[in-house]
């Protein structure tokens, strides 16, 4: 991918954030990385999505310094980088503030496979440390926190969710956000019968092949 279709798929991403309702304002941040090439395109700190234009998308390197753009990175730069780092399979990652995730984060509370849709993160969603925004200490915390998953909640703070490309983090983070929905929603209920951990590992298995193929129409 090109750095001009990095910056269209943030761009057009970040709109998506606020359209499903999984940030709001200029809340949130996401990031691609060219693994061949070494940058990042990340979304810039502080500017609306709506009101952003593809040049205002920052490129830097994964040291952080900035190559392009002349506004400031997001203040998240640091976590985007740690995982980048920490995680070879990880080539975009999309943070969110949505509400339902959110609440659990600030409950300090997993998301369990209260619905086989948690396999989009793996056999559950861990919590990270909290740690004050944009500081290397919650870098390390996400970094760390997430370890084979592909989502992690942050304390007191929102979601993040990685992928092999932009729509994958996307689509993990929209996923998460109605298992978190429902985990909620059965726990104001009653207490939540949790798939056991063979039935996420046939998920899991059929997860990995999953998608359209010509021969293959099935939906999740």
């Amino acid at each position: 991918m090109t750095i001009d279709k990095q910056r269209e798929a943030i761009l057009k991403y970040g709109r998506k954030m606020l359209t499903s309702q999984l940030t709001t304002g200029a809340g949130g941040n996401l990031s691609i990385c060219d693994r061949t090439s070494g940058r990042v395109a990340i979304s810039p700190s502080g500017i609306e999505y709506f009101d952003m234009k593809p040049e205002d998308v920052v490129i830097t390197d994964l040291n952080g310094q900035v190559l392009e753009g002349k506004y400031k990175p997001s203040s998240e730069l640091g976590f985007h980088l740690a995982l980048y780092r920490e995680r070879q399979d990880v080539n975009a990652v999309v943070h969110t503030h949505s509400v339902y995730a959110t609440t659990m984060a600030c409950l300090g509370w997993e998301i369990p496979a209260v619905h086989y849709l948690v396999g989009f993160s793996g056999y559950k969603v861990p919590v990270a440390p909290y740690a004050t925004f944009g500081t290397d200490e919650l870098a390390q915390n996400v970094a760390k926190g997430i370890g084979a998953y592909n989502a992690v909640l942050l304390a007191n703070h929102g979601l993040v969710a990685v992928g092999s490309d932009i729509g994958r983090a996307f689509n993990t983070a929209e996923e998460i956000e109605l298992v978190a929905r429902i985990y909620y929603q059965t726990k104001a209920v009653g207490e939540p019968v949790i798939l056991p951990d063979q039935e996420m590992e046939r998920v899991l298995a059929k997860f990995a092949t999953y998608g359209q193929s010509p021969k293959d129409t099935d939906h999740v």
